[in-house]
């Protein structure tokens, strides 16, 4: 495996993990990194670089963020944003796995993306649930703005230091599960 392909594993992987907690921040974050000409994108995925694209990503990012600060929406959202986070996984994961051939690209993509952003999203669901049944909601902006937080913050980090990003996200869930039971 050529190295171009492990720094796009590693991009994709932490982007996938991004959309666990928030579906639109890492697209936002891959469509302007590739407007930028900074992340190359897979073939077909080329309209992720368009000025369309980001303002797309951009309006549905910030009516995400929005939403999610609106006491009774919040609980409903994460009913809808857990089939689309591991979609918007598979997508992020699969535009920056370049350099692979398809069924790898495709494969990776929905085992591996569909899984990190399903894994990521699970558990801020499970923490909103909790947060409810202990503050009645009044802490749910708190996780809201984590969650915001962490999904920018990973997206960044995919991008410009993708294996370190990966690194803290291996890591991160082992201490998490670790600690879980």
């Amino acid at each position: 495996m050529s190295s171009e392909s492990l720094v796009s594993i590693a991009l994709g992987l932490g982007l996938s993990a991004a959309c666990g907690f928030r579906v639109f921040v890492p697209l936002l974050a891959v469509s302007a990194a590739a407007n930028l000409g900074y992340v190359q994108v897979s073939p077909g995925f080329s309209w992720m670089a368009t000025t369309p694209a980001l303002v797309a990503f951009g309006t549905a990012t910030a009516l995400e963020v929005a939403a999610y600060y609106v006491p009774w929406l919040d609980n409903f959202l994460d009913a809808v944003a857990t089939p689309a986070a591991v979609l918007a996984g598979v997508i992020a994961s699969a535009s920056v796995f370049v350099g692979m051939p398809a069924l790898g690209r495709w494969s990776a993509a929905l085992i591996g993306g569909g899984g990190a952003a399903g894994l990521i999203q699970s558990a801020t669901v499970l923490l909103r649930i909790k947060s409810l049944a202990t503050t009645g909601g009044l802490g749910n902006p708190v996780v809201s703005t984590a969650e915001l937080v962490g999904s920018t913050v990973t997206s960044v980090l995919a991008i410009a230091i993708p294996i370190l990003c990966l690194t803290l996200l291996v890591v991160g869930s082992i201490l998490v599960f670790r600690n879980a039971g």
